[in-house]
């Protein structure tokens, strides 16, 4: 244990500094300063013995973040400011994941918790060489080719998004999860152009400016896997996201996504029309995990994007494909009976009517379908989100709740 206590003071005494300036402005009293010595003292012990767990780490940076906050209530109060313990608080939990990762580098989730703190810590260069490290060790991984997909997607680069996806659902063979998530990255990347133009449909010129204006990034917030050169290049190789949260006099111009050339390809392109999306969908029925709980997972997703004005092409796009592979599948039934109030407004005239055609859906898909206790139990949660909706008239709130109670019943 020699070897332990050695290692630990090293660590402990790296923050002498920040405590002497605990004491020097009084954020913190003498004996709260020996009270958390004390304590980092055992939580270095603790992750630097023989046997220790992720869940050390994390319970030692959990700590540590708890005292971040502490202290910088403490100067808000005190009226300090440029405190260098800010720094030196996040530097050290930084020290603390890499020892993390380097102890247990098969470890998913501290991979996790190490990029969402670096995410809060706005450490955007020390999020894309984790990232990177992550995925190199870790390509079957779903969650975190999602993520670099989602984080591309929001800083603009749809092209390094797609690239991210495509090259996870490659690795990840059978995750189902990463391919919905491609298709609402998809839906969302629509959304948002459409946004640009004013709620849908206008000229292509227009759409043109939207997808400009929507992909406009600083350099993409991006893993690269290529060889590209990057002078700071380091132990991770080159391989670095660029930096879409840059500032001050350091910050690059956003370079044009579009060029001429690509511009007149896209004015004909039927991706507006919703044609990435069908298509990420018709490829996924062609892989093993396809089946109607997968169908009907991307036809939610579809469901929750009424601003797009394809979605109704789209969704009835997974309806006729559902229909011809799984006609009496409760799944199935389940969409064809939701399918009415898809985008409609509660407080719209039309919502009584579409929820009648859901209603005579309903009692046709209860006959129809072989596990009648399933069908209802997923009816009965859907006619339970409808009943949450705010300013529902009491008429329409009548009627489901009997629905609601026959469905009980029928399976009782």
């Amino acid at each position: 244990m020699a070897g332990v206590s050695d290692k630990a003071r090293f660590y402990l005494e790296r923050a002498a500094p920040e405590l002497r300036e605990f004491e020097e402005k009084e954020i913190f009293s003498k004996d709260e300063i020996r009270s958390l010595v004390t304590k980092r003292s055992d939580y270095e012990h603790l992750i630097l013995s023989p046997g220790t767990k992720p869940t050390d780490f994390l319970s030692y940076v959990a700590w540590e973040r708890s005292l971040d906050r502490l202290r910088a209530k403490r100067c808000r109060r005190l009226n300090i400011r440029n405190a260098s313990s800010s720094h030196a608080s996040q530097a050290r939990t930084f020290g603390i994941f890499e020892r993390a990762v380097a102890k247990h580098p098969g470890s998913v989730p501290l991979w996790r918790a190490y990029l969402d703190f670096a995410a809060d810590a706005r450490a955007t260069k020390r999020w894309r060489r984790i990232c990177t490290r992550a995925l190199r060790l870790h390509p079957a991984e779903a969650g975190l080719w999602a993520l670099a997909g989602r984080r591309a997607a929001q800083s603009g680069d749809m092209e390094r998004a797609r690239a991210h996806f495509l090259r996870g659902c490659r690795f990840c063979v059978g995750e189902v999860s990463l391919w919905v998530e491609y298709a609402q990255c998809e839906m969302a990347w629509l959304e948002k152009v459409e946004k640009r133009m004013g709620g849908g449909g206008g000229k292509v010129g227009n759409a043109m400016e939207a997808i400009k204006a929507t992909e406009a990034v600083q350099e993409g917030d991006v893993v690269m896997f290529d060889d590209e050169e990057d002078e700071e290049s380091g132990e991770e190789g080159g391989l670095l996201l660029p930096d879409p949260d840059a500032q001050g006099l350091g910050t690059k111009l956003k370079p044009r996504v579009f060029d001429d050339e690509t511009a007149k390809k896209m004015e004909q392109s039927p991706a507006l029309g919703g044609a990435i999306p069908m298509a990420i969908f018709d490829i996924a029925r062609k892989q093993p995990f396809f089946g109607p709980a997968a169908a009907e997972k991307f036809f939610d997703v579809f469901a929750g994007f009424s601003n797009v004005s394809s979605q109704e092409r789209i969704v009835q796009h997974v309806l006729g494909a559902m229909g011809e592979l799984f006609p009496n599948h409760l799944c199935t039934l389940s969409c064809q009976i939701r399918r009415p109030l898809i985008g409609v407004d509660v407080m719209t005239a039309a919502f009584p009517r579409e929820l009648r055609e859901s209603l005579a859906r309903l009692r046709d898909g209860m006959e129809r379908t072989e596990d009648k206790k399933a069908l209802a139990g997923k009816m009965v949660a859907w006619v339970d989100r409808i009943l949450e909706m705010e300013d529902l008239d009491a008429a329409i709130k009548t009627v489901l709740e009997h629905t609601k109670r026959s469905l009980e019943e029928s399976t009782g």
